[in-house]
């Protein structure tokens, strides 16, 4: 009770800071360790720096827990805090005479620019950034069918293999030199320009896998489609581990790494920009309606058939931009890594985040990939840690985190009402 008095004291002066100079006070942070954090995690006795805000060091080594909040008091708070106090009112200005789309790329730059400087310590901060990316991606496009459409599909991983195969074929095809495909159809030096375009061609695929799925949902529900999503999770790992030719059981390797942290964060803000914009506009009041009663939806005059169709390949699209990106960090891939367990994962992050929520969904994603990194000292004990704390969630908090909420910035805006006025009388 205390700790929630204090929360509710502090929130409201902490809320007067604008989220862009907390931006910049994390900036100056993360700039902060770059050059004096071995010095001073040395100094408190640190063999090395937290690489994720000390909850790995103090699984492996819970001793060191005062040396590690000394850390990020020192390190993260303190400086965020007084350099975003600082330059409030400066912000506050600029928001008055900034246009909001130009306000909003500082955002994300900024927001960037936290991430780089931040995951540019050491190399393993980098992939798991790259990882929490695809599993935000993942999240919001699972949560557009079983939140905001309320069906309930369990088998995202297959869409995800279904990109990552293709987009990896024709990378390998067109710019490696391979042992099955020969040496590389295109110049190697355009590869990386045209990444972009094997991501493309991935989600496609997973796309028309999902209007494979979308026809049946027209018939069944619930547990019913459950099952038949589950089927084509089945079918996809099937079907790949009996291809030899790309590999077969064994894996498809030889990817060009090309999935860095600027690509994986520009194709995560697509994925956010373009369901945002699915969900609040006509078309995505339909897959609400859909959610609340179908029946009552289509004497609403809402084509229910074609906005599933759009929900299901729009959410199998990106869950096939995610398996590409997926294959392109790691350089392989094995029909076992989209099994049930990557569908299950999926789920896992969106309802402990939150249904029907897009800051949900990348507060789930998040948290979910930081346990698993903390948790990793502890081997299989944090396959019974998770769940378990996904039990306890669903008894208490069933909606997840954030169900049927969004933060501020990503609440859509009210529209303006006209007043009219009176004539002033004599």
């Amino acid at each position: 009770m205390r700790v929630k008095a204090l929360l509710q004291r502090i929130g409201p002066y902490l809320a007067q800071i604008p989220i862009l100079a907390w931006l910049f006070g994390f900036l100056v942070a993360a700039t902060i360790e770059r050059l004096v954090g071995n010095v001073l995690a040395s100094v408190l006795g640190l063999a090395t720096v937290p690489s994720f805000f000390g909850i790995d060091t103090v699984f492996v080594a819970p001793l060191l827990m005062p040396s590690t909040i000394l850390y990020l008091l020192l390190m993260y708070v303190l400086p965020a805090y007084v350099v975003a106090r600082l330059i409030t009112p400066l912000v506050s200005k600029l928001l008055d005479l900034l246009p909001s789309w130009l306000f909003m790329l500082f955002h994300l730059i900024l927001l960037y620019a936290v991430l780089h400087m931040w995951g540019g310590f050491d190399d393993y901060r980098l992939l798991v950034l790259r990882y929490i990316g695809i599993a935000i991606i993942l999240t919001v496009s699972l949560n557009l069918v079983n939140g905001y459409m309320g069906e309930f599909s369990c088998g995202h991983g297959g869409f995800m293999a279904v990109g990552a195969y293709i987009s990896s074929i024709f990378t390998v095809w067109a710019f490696v030199k391979d042992d099955v495909f020969g040496p590389p159809v295109l110049l190697p030096a355009l590869g990386p320009f045209m990444f972009p375009l094997a991501l493309f061609m991935g989600g496609v695929g997973a796309a028309l896998v999902g209007l494979l799925v979308a026809i049946p949902s027209f018939r069944t529900r619930g547990d019913y489609l459950a099952i038949i999503t589950l089927a084509v999770n089945y079918i996809v790992k099937s079907t790949v581990e009996n291809m030899e030719v790309i590999g077969g059981p064994r894996g498809f390797m030889n990817q060009p790494k090309w999935a860095n942290l600027p690509w994986t964060f520009i194709w995560t803000l697509l994925c956010l920009v373009s369901i945002y914009n699915l969900i609040y506009s006509t078309r995505g009041k339909g897959v609400m309606a859909i959610r609340d009663d179908e029946i009552a939806a289509e004497l609403m005059t809402v084509d229910t058939r074609r906005t599933k169709v759009v929900a299901f390949m729009l959410s199998s699209f990106w869950a096939g931009i995610a398996g590409g990106l997926f294959a392109h960090i790691l350089g392989y891939i094995n029909p076992g890594t989209f099994g049930i367990m990557k569908s299950t994962e999926a789920l896992a992050m969106v309802y402990l985040g939150g249904i029907s929520s897009i800051s949900g969904s990348i507060l789930g994603a998040v948290l979910y990939s930081l346990l698993l990194e903390a948790l990793r000292p502890l081997g299989m004990v944090k396959w019974m840690a998770i769940p378990l704390l996904l039990i306890l969630l669903m008894l208490f908090r069933r909606g997840g985190i954030m169900g049927f909420k969004e933060f501020r910035f990503l609440a859509p805006k009210a529209p303006k009402r006209e007043v009219e006025y009176a004539p002033a009388s004599d």
